[in-house]
């Protein structure tokens, strides 16, 4: 069963755990839209197909915030808000290193392996790589990892995690960007915090947040976070 953040008719936001697809691959493993399906139909007592529109996707090894549409109506009007970078997403991340400064903006151009599903970063413009910028502070230090707040400005596959990477900041439990060992459940320390966006029909602003994963390298941050669910409306 899946953990509903925010509903209505037109929208579901949800708190995608780590391990679980957002959209099938060649895997055919179970995914959110699957399981989202499923819950609608059990809530609504609906019978056969159901619409679920996926907007933007978490890498599967990533928790957190993800915004679903319930009609087509609403689909296409959120892609375009995400295609406009009309939204803003928070991300937390736990890292090995303190970054040299407290804050900054990463810039740098992003090549993706297709094969291999592994993105290499380059510090100056490269004519096969994508421009990647985000901005990330330091919140807080325990227990020798340290939380950072990130926010994309670009939207690139592994951007997060490779641009941290290359600062010599890798994520915890990411293994292929860095990092020295696994966590337990074979996630990485990057949650999607929280998601800003324009209600599709109501054009209001609508903010949802998502709980910690409970994953024990989260928990001396737990207390530093707010309930998840819809914050503002």
């Amino acid at each position: 069963m899946i953990e509903v953040l925010y509903e209505d008719n037109h929208v579901l936001a949800v708190n995608k755990p780590a391990g679980l697809l957002v959209h099938g691959d060649e895997t055919g493993d179970t995914t959110l839209a699957d399981l989202a399906k499923a819950y609608i139909r059990q809530k609504y007592n609906k019978p056969g197909n159901v619409f679920i529109g996926v907007v933007h996707r978490l890498d599967r090894p990533v928790s957190g915030v993800v915004l679903l549409a319930k009609t087509s109506k609403a689909l296409s009007r959120l892609n375009e808000l995400f295609r406009s970078k009309k939204t803003q997403k928070t991300y937390w991340a736990l890292v090995h290193n303190r970054p040299q400064q407290e804050q900054g903006t990463l810039v740098h151009w992003l090549v993706k392996d297709s094969n291999r599903n592994v993105t290499t970063v380059y510090a100056k413009e490269n004519p096969k790589g994508a421009r990647s910028e985000l901005h990330y502070r330091l919140l807080h230090q325990q227990q020798g990892s340290y939380l950072l707040e990130i926010n994309p400005i670009t939207g690139r596959p592994h951007q997060i995690r490779v641009q941290l990477a290359s600062m010599r900041c890798p994520i915890l439990g990411d293994l292929k960007y860095g990092a020295t060992q696994p966590l337990p459940d074979k996630s990485i320390a990057l949650h999607a915090h929280r998601l800003q966006f324009e209600h599709p029909t109501l054009k209001t602003p609508i903010t949802v947040s998502a709980p910690l994963p409970t994953v024990a390298v989260w928990n001396p941050f737990r207390q530093l976070y707010p309930r998840g669910g819809l914050l503002s409306e």
